[in-house]
C-alpha cells in the first residue's frame, strides 16, 4: 500500500472532474446534489466510518444509486463489510499473484496507456480463454482476488496518475474486450467467473466504467451476450458498444493511435508478451507519479 496516506494523495492531483453537462459529477452538483451529498458524508461519518469519505467517492455510489440517498448508504455498507471480509482493504500488500506470469497466457488481460479523456485503457483477450488449463494453476478465488487487487491498483495509482497528466479528475477506465476466436462453449466456461467479477465491478467500484468496446463480436453474439447481460445493470450496458472486425476507426476515435496497440489498429508497437507484463501508462512515468510511489506489478510481487 502507499506509505502517504488516502487524503495526502488526493491532495496532489485534481479533485474536480473536467466540465461537463451531466450533473452528479464535482464539476457539475445541483444544489438539491450538493445537500445530499453532504448528508450522505455526515450519516457514515456518524456510523464511525473514517475512510473513502472523499466527495468523488460518495458521488459514484450516489451517482450508482441515483442520488437515492438510502440506497446509496446500504451500497456503501455492504461494500465497507465486504472489503473487511475479503481482505481488500490490505489486498495490495498481502495477495501476490505468483502465477500471473503463466495464467496470462491463457487469459490475456492488460493496461496499456491511456484513452483521449486521460482514462486507462484495459485489455482483456477473452477469445484466447482457456479456463480448464488455467484451474490447473489457479483457482477461481484467486483469480478474483487479482481482479480486486487490479481494482485497487487502478484506484490508487492509475487514476491518481492519470489524473494528474490530464489535469482533471479521471475516475473511469476505458476497456477493449476482443472476443477474436470466442465459442459458445468458451463463453460457458467464463460465466461464472464473469458473473462474480460483474457483482464485484458493480457493487464495490461503482461508476469506475467509462467506455466499454466488446471488438470482433463474432456472428451470432447475440446469443452469447444474452449470458452475460442479466449480470449488468442498465447503465453498465449503455456504456458497451458491441463492433465486429471492422473496430478500428471507432476505437481510434477514442484512443490516440500511439496509444493503441497495432494489433488492434493503432502504431503503438509491442510485443504480446510486452503487453502482458509492462503495464505501460502515466503511472509509469515518473512526472505523474506522486506520494503513493509507483504502480506495483502484480507479477514482480513475491
Amino acid at each position: 500500500m502507499p506509505a502517504a496516506s488516502d487524503a495526502e494523495i488526493r491532495a496532489t492531483y485534481p479533485q474536480v472532474n473536467a466540465p461537463m453537462e451531466q450533473t452528479g459529477y464535482t464539476s457539475n452538483l445541483t444544489d438539491e446534489q450538493k445537500a445530499i451529498l453532504k448528508q450522505f458524508h455526515d450519516e457514515l461519518a456518524a456510523m464511525g466510518f473514517v475512510d473513502r469519505l472523499d466527495d468523488p467517492t460518495l458521488l459514484r455510489f450516489l451517482r450508482a444509486r441515483k442520488f437515492d440517498l438510502a440506497k446509496a448508504k446500504l451500497m456503501f455498507c455492504n461494500c465497507e463489510k465486504w472489503r473487511k471480509d475479503f481482505g481488500t482493504n490490505t489486498i495490495l500488500e498481502d495477495f501476490h499473484y505468483t502465477e500471473k506470469p503463466l495464467v496470462a497466457s491463457l487469459y490475456p488481460q492488460y493496461y496499456h496507456k491511456t484513452d483521449k479523456d486521460g482514462r486507462p485503457v484495459y485489455f482483456e483477450e477473452l477469445g484466447k480463454v482457456n479456463l480448464p488449463e488455467m484451474l490447473k494453476l489457479t483457482t477461481q478465488e484467486r483469480m478474483l482476488k487479482n481482479l480486486t487487487w487490479e481494482y485497487e491498483s487502478m484506484l490508487h495509482y492509475r487514476l491518481p496518475a492519470c489524473s494528474r497528466k490530464a489535469g482533471n479528475l479521471v475516475e473511469t477506465s476505458c476497456t477493449i474486450m476482443d472476443l477474436k476466436g470466442i465459442s459458445l462453449s468458451t463463453a460457458y466456461q467464463v460465466t461464472g467467473y464473469v458473473r462474480e467479477a460483474s457483482i464485484i465491478g458493480q457493487d464495490y467500484y461503482p461508476e469506475t466504467m467509462g467506455k466499454f468496446y466488446l471488438i470482433n463480436a463474432p456472428f451470432g453474439f447475440s446469443t452469447v451476450f444474452k449470458l452475460f447481460k442479466p449480470f449488468l445493470d442498465p447503465v453498465t450496458v449503455s456504456k458497451i458498444f458491441i463492433l465486429g472486425s471492422s473496430y478500428k476507426k471507432e476505437l481510434l476515435k477514442q484512443i490516440p493511435a500511439e496509444n493503441l496497440p497495432a494489433k488492434f489498429g493503432g502504431t503503438s508497437t509491442s510485443s504480446d508478451q510486452d503487453l502482458l507484463l509492462n503495464d505501460v501508462g502515466p503511472w509509469r512515468e515518473k512526472e505523474f507519479i506522486g506520494p503513493e510511489g509507483e504502480a506495483p506489478r502484480a507479477f514482480e510481487l513475491n
